[in-house]
């Protein structure tokens, strides 16, 4: 009886099964919880469902993996008070169908380099953020130098301890999925010739230089490799020309880059947003908006 009964425990304590995409993704990266500041209002990813924008992909930024054995989300742990209401609002979300994805890394340096030379010791914090707030999946947003077998043995990993279904991500600038420059230190075209089963999709950077979602070009030089498929390149662009950087296109020309994109690949991959809070046209009154745009282009 014992054994039985923890075995249910921990049916009951697993994540919500990912969600196979019916539908073209619609992918949103949630790093700013609060608008202006630590004291600011806290911002809500649930209008997203609420308001039946189509968005598949919550993926919630950023998880640093800190050299003193902390895990944080941004500037706090993950288990403050602060997050609370947020934890509360994607287990909504997950409980409608959408994938709630943790992002590890981005701009700030250390996680991967960690993960990459101390392995024994940083995994396991990682392992067990994803276990005690049920993530769908991980985005690895690889903008450090990191060994090609490093970077296996994290996906390797994540998917012995977490399953076939567990959702794999990874966010290169768009470059390096068509041969050219990355910030990564490892070639993403050999990745995915060992490892493309176990990755879900590629989030690709179109955008600060490194892409250009103003038209199909730089997608179309990716696909016509003839590596990477189609539905494992997500169409990366800034929803807000705030948003880090340059490359910022309008509602209109993503309209008409998602259109011939759907047109020439029956099997496009989809769009994602950096980042949720100011996303355009709605701002920060209605940021859900670009999604339902999004959303409304890819059908």
């Amino acid at each position: 009886m014992k054994k039985l009964f923890l075995a249910l425990l921990l049916v009951a304590l697993a994540a919500p099964p990912a969600q196979a995409a019916t539908q073209k993704r619609t992918v949103v990266y949630y790093q700013t919880q609060y608008s202006n500041g630590a004291t600011g209002t806290y911002v809500s990813p649930k209008p997203l469902v609420d308001r039946n924008t189509g968005v598949t992909d919550v993926l919630v930024a950023a998880i640093h993996l800190n050299d003193n054995r902390i895990v944080h989300l941004n500037d706090h742990p993950p288990s403050h008070p602060r997050y609370a209401q947020m934890w509360q609002d994607l287990a909504a979300m997950q409980a409608r169908g959408v994938n709630v994805i943790g992002m590890v890394g981005g701009a700030a340096p250390g996680s991967f380099q960690r993960l990459d030379t101390r392995f024994a010791e940083y995994y396991p914090l990682l392992r067990d953020t994803i276990r005690t707030y049920r993530l769908n999946g991980v985005d690895l947003d690889v903008e450090e130098r990191m060994s090609l077998a490093g970077i296996r043995r994290v996906i390797d990993q994540l998917k012995a301890d977490f399953g076939a279904g567990f959702l794999v991500t990874l966010s290169p600038v768009a470059s390096a999925l068509r041969g050219g420059g990355n910030l990564s230190g490892f070639d993403y075209e050999e990745l995915y010739r060992s490892h493309g089963s176990k990755i879900a999709w590629f989030n690709g950077q179109f955008y600060n230089g490194w892409g250009n979602a103003g038209s199909t070009a730089h997608y179309d030089q990716i696909i016509n490799r003839r590596l990477i498929p189609a539905n494992k390149v997500v169409l990366g662009t800034l929803t807000n020309p705030a948003n880090g950087g340059s490359g910022h296109v309008s509602t209109a020309t993503l309209r008409n880059t998602v259109t011939s994109l759907k047109t020439k690949y029956s099997d496009f991959g989809g769009v994602a947003g950096w980042e949720y809070f100011n996303s355009l046209p709605g701002g920060t009154a209605e940021p859900w908006r670009w999604a339902a745009d999004v959303t409304a282009m890819q059908r």
